[in-house]
């Protein structure tokens, strides 16, 4: 069998093409391997109270920025601060996450509405019932990734 694999910062997510003539037993082991490969492999520091938490980012609805802190909620609403700056966990939880305004990125999973507001901007709720507003210059994207036009 041939592989080929190309390395590019500009893919922002991995993917794998198979180009075969027949489904085995030993292809598909290797595409369950690939797709379990980014799912398990990424859990956050974060802490709480004195504790330092590892989080999934799956339970995670929203993160921002409130002060000079980086916080977090998870699908309990409960906030947890994390030492990374927003832009770096954007890059690290691009796939199901997306940008909503300078201060904050929301999992698009986690969002139960969006409803205009004042001044252009949008008002989202997530699940959990922490809300934060989607900011003009972020609408655009936001609708795109969601496929919304």
């Amino acid at each position: 069998m041939k592989v080929e694999c190309k390395i590019s910062t500009d893919y922002k997510e991995p993917y794998a093409v198979l180009h075969i003539n027949k489904m085995t037993e030993t292809v598909a082991e290797i595409i369950s391997m690939l797709e379990k490969e980014n799912a398990n492999s990424l859990t956050l520091l974060a802490t709480k109270d004195k504790k330092t938490y590892f989080i999934k980012p799956e339970d995670i609805s929203l993160v921002r920025t409130e002060g000079r802190e980086i916080a977090c909620y998870d699908k309990r609403k409960d906030r947890y601060l994390l030492d990374k700056p927003l832009y770096e966990l954007e890059r690290i939880l691009d796939i199901d996450f997306v940008r909503i305004s300078k201060s904050a990125i929301v999992n698009i999973s986690q969002i139960n509405h969006v409803e205009a507001s004042f001044n252009g901007t949008m008002e989202l709720v997530m699940n959990n019932g922490v809300t934060d507003y989607i900011s003009r210059s972020f609408r655009k994207g936001f609708k795109e990734r969601l496929g919304l036009k």
